[in-house]
């Protein structure tokens, strides 16, 4: 089943703020939300939040990296939930040190507070980014403990960025993969192939998730897989990724190199066709070009 709204999707566990840019959210003794969105939705996923747990707070957030549209409202539920730790790897904690990163995650979030506000005029506040420090750093193959006899398999996946973290509740069968397993499209089959820094990472890094058993599989944006999906899901993110590649050599090749041309030949062909919602344009061009100019220096030039 493709789940495309906010709500219950299996036992415990929840799709929170709105669909496009969304939190999730494993129910129990100690209730983790994995990711934190857009800083402008942070009441929406703090909404959906206090309707399951009521009274009870989440133990920890979970960040798979620290792109802005996945940690941007982790101070606000930071200060919403006292108490609640932030996790996430060694290179998320050292970005978040560094000035220039910061200042990118603020203007990112700002210019999507104001496509929050089109999308979702019926929320009461549009927090804006604020600065937070990680206070677990995690490793690939921990293991987290939860009560109840929970686990959570900690497991890197880098290729869409360094920092990448995948979690996987074995129990579950639920994979929490983000971008590392490409992003669907709103409205239809399409997978957007979202490597930014490293191709063979990004493909080794799905080889290594494919071998999961996944009965649920949460994607960064749009859609959540359950059943047959979540492992056609994975297998279609792979294939479209090699299609990725090769379309990006052919515009390469007829634009003598020209990643400038090449970024809006591309664009042309994904993005525009797309309707809202769909990913901020500034972001979305940032984010094709890292992986237009990490292919064009891989690629040999004839």
């Amino acid at each position: 089943m493709v789940h495309t709204a906010t709500g219950k999707v299996a036992d415990d566990f929840y799709v929170t703020g709105t669909p496009e840019v969304h939190g999730y959210l494993l129910d129990g003794d100690q209730p983790v939300i994995f990711d934190a969105g857009f800083a402008a939705f942070g009441a929406a996923y703090r909404r959906d939040i206090d309707r399951i747990l009521g009274h009870r707070r989440p133990h920890t957030l979970l960040l798979t990296h620290v792109h802005f549209d996945h940690c941007g409202a982790a101070r606000y539920l930071q200060r919403a939930y006292p108490g609640m730790q932030v996790a996430a790897s060694a290179r998320a904690a050292d970005i978040l040190r560094r000035p220039g990163a910061l200042e990118l995650m603020d203007r990112l979030n700002r210019q999507a507070g104001e496509l929050a506000r089109q999308w979702h005029p019926d929320l009461p506040e549009y927090p804006v980014f604020e600065p937070f420090a990680v206070d677990r750093v995690l490793a690939d193959g921990e293991v987290i403990e939860l009560a109840g006899g929970l686990t959570i398999e900690v497991i890197a996946t880098p290729g869409h960025t360094w920092d990448f973290l995948s979690y996987y509740i074995p129990q579950r069968r639920i994979l929490v993969a983000s971008e590392a397993v490409g992003c669907p499209d709103f409205t239809s089959d399409h997978i957007v192939t979202e490597f930014l820094v490293d191709y063979q990472a990004y493909v080794d890094s799905m080889a290594r998730l494919a071998r999961l058993e996944v009965e649920v599989l949460c994607p960064g944006h749009g859609m959540v897989m359950t059943g047959r999906h979540a492992a056609d899901f994975i297998a279609r993110s792979q294939v479209a990724a090699g299609e990725f590649k090769d379309r990006i050599a052919v515009l390469l090749a007829e634009e003598g190199f020209d990643l400038e041309r090449t970024v809006a030949r591309y664009k042309a062909e994904e993005w525009d066709r797309q309707p809202y919602p769909k990913q901020p344009e500034p972001a979305y061009l940032l984010n094709l070009t890292a992986r237009v100019r990490h292919l064009a220096e891989l690629l040999p030039k004839a």
